[in-house]
């Protein structure tokens, strides 16, 4: 940064500042250990003579811990985007107005989650279902690591409960699927033909109040290779809308080469590839008992209700630690 000419290029010299600013951040939280581990030593050896402070020793361990456990978490991000925003977008499965319902639970669980991890969340778009609930919705995620952490929350997720919506009061399924992809900006390489993309326009629709618009701003862009749709509603024009939309469209076919990069590399290994539909990476269970179960690290959590409000960290922690150790078993047998 100290270099002549550095702040020339403006896109370079923006990506080497927030780097390192990211690097200075986890620096100081490991020199802020370092002197927090010598303070503790220091009270251990006041302990043994002064069984008062017991208290207060075992107070500063917790949180030496707790601050250890962060810096961990830290070296599970070695992708190349993992560092970075994510665009997170829940889809409702099947299981028609249960489904819908539950994809917007889970909508509210992954913000919940992301103002647990003070994440900046910004909801792009919505579509309602007939009765209840929503059929998609797509927010971006911005923070450190936000990518790295929402990755672990890619796939599907079943809700077993009494249906609210059965009038016999009867057990149902419900699926959602969640999709994670990090956003990107234009100078990342990402093919895009104009020519393959249908752009429709329609008005944005919306609860009522500020955020209903009376134009048709709102913007749904179909990439016709892929498949792949993104819409974008809650921007003050259309250009701004579009101009999202082409960001999240990026982000989504990069997380598609992704995808197909792995699945090429499992191939030639042999591997069984995973079905993304109808292979829940968790359960939610409300009847005939209360459980979350993790079917990817069998962590489980009896408490569904705190779940339910967005404390997803044992999950998210032990999905990470379980990819870690696939990475380094490849690594080892490579």
């Amino acid at each position: 940064m100290g270099e002549p000419g550095f702040w020339d290029d403006q896109d370079r010299a923006a990506k080497v500042s927030s780097e390192h600013a990211r690097i200075g951040r986890r620096l100081a939280a490991y020199r802020e250990l370092e002197s927090g581990i010598d303070d503790l030593e220091a009270l251990e050896e006041m302990a043994e003579d002064d069984p008062s402070i017991a208290e207060e020793l075992a107070e500063q361990r917790v949180g030496i811990e707790a601050r250890l456990a962060q810096l961990e978490e830290q070296r599970l991000f070695a992708g190349p985007y993992d560092a970075g925003d994510a665009v997170v977008s829940v889809h409702a499965g099947a299981g028609g107005t249960d489904s819908q319902d539950w994809a917007e639970m889970l909508l509210r669980l992954e913000l919940r989650f992301a103002e647990r991890r003070d994440f900046a969340a910004e909801l792009k778009e919505a579509s309602p279902g007939e009765e209840a609930g929503i059929k998609s919705a797509t927010f971006v995620a911005r923070g450190e690591n936000a990518y790295g952490i929402f990755s672990a929350e890619k796939g599907v997720h079943r809700l077993v409960r009494i249906s609210p919506f059965d009038a016999s009061s009867r057990r149902h399924t419900a699926f959602a699927l969640i999709e994670v992809a990090p956003l990107v900006d234009e100078t990342v390489e990402v093919e895009i033909d104009d020519a393959e993309l249908q752009i429709d326009t329609y008005r944005a629709s919306g609860a009522g109040g500020q955020h209903v618009n009376k134009t048709d701003s709102a913007v749904r862009i179909t990439h016709r290779p892929s498949g792949i749709v993104v819409q974008c509603q809650n921007e003050r024009s259309q250009s701004s809308n579009r101009a999202t939309a082409m960001a999240m469209l990026r982000s989504k076919l990069l997380e598609r080469e992704e995808r197909l990069r792995r699945e090429e590399i499992a191939s030639e290994k042999g591997e069984a590839q995973d079905v993304a539909w109808g292979s829940q990476i968790r359960s939610y269970v409300l009847h005939p008992y209360t459980m979350v179960k993790d079917h990817r690290t069998s962590v489980e959590v009896g408490d569904v209700r705190r779940v339910l409000d967005g404390d997803l960290d044992g999950f998210v922690r032990a999905e990470l630690l379980r990819r870690a150790g696939e990475s380094g078993a490849d690594g080892a047998q490579s």
